[in-house]
């Protein structure tokens, strides 16, 4: 990979992690778009799975500070979907739009699934309502706007499995 289209690949990780910071409180929305998420996926899948696994956790441990309650699951978190997802890179090489929409969704689901799981504030019932019902939906919109940052950057993207 050049050195110019790592520096763009850096510049759209940065810009998805700030979009996770800026658009998605001004959204508030119940299901919403995992920013974080789509950045560790779309950089996960051009590391080596140690490097996946150390970047989302330093994403994880950043995010974790501003919610010190449940410091710690974030971070865990995002350093197995890093390290899955880089493992996993070679099933979704190809350019399928089907594989990548299942590939966002399926990281953001899994990513619910452990951090509510670690971070143990629910209840059994609000805990099944948000697994079963918000998280599908919030993987849903995240496998939508992945598709569409995919897109939209494709040339950026383009030479590297995604």
């Amino acid at each position: 990979m050049s050195v110019q289209r790592a520096l763009r690949l850096i510049l759209l990780f940065l810009v998805l992690i700030v979009l996770h910071f800026t658009l998605r409180p001004v959204l508030a929305w119940r299901a919403e778009a995992d920013f974080l998420v789509l950045a560790v996926l779309l950089a996960a899948v051009r590391l080596r799975p140690g490097a996946a696994a150390a970047l989302g956790f330093v994403v994880g441990i950043l995010c974790d500070a501003l919610v010190p309650v449940s410091f710690g699951a974030g971070a865990f978190t995002l350093a197995v979907i890093g390290f899955a997802a880089s493992w996993l890179k070679a099933v979704f090489f190809s350019d399928n739009v089907l594989l990548h929409a299942f590939f966002f969704f399926a990281g953001k689901w899994v990513y619910d699934i452990l951090f509510l799981i670690l971070e143990r504030q629910m209840g059994a019932g609000a805990m099944v309502t948000q697994l079963l019902v918000w998280s599908p939906l919030a993987a849903a919109l995240t496998a939508l706007t992945g598709l569409i940052v995919i897109m939209l950057f494709r040339n950026m993207l383009e030479g590297a499995p995604a």
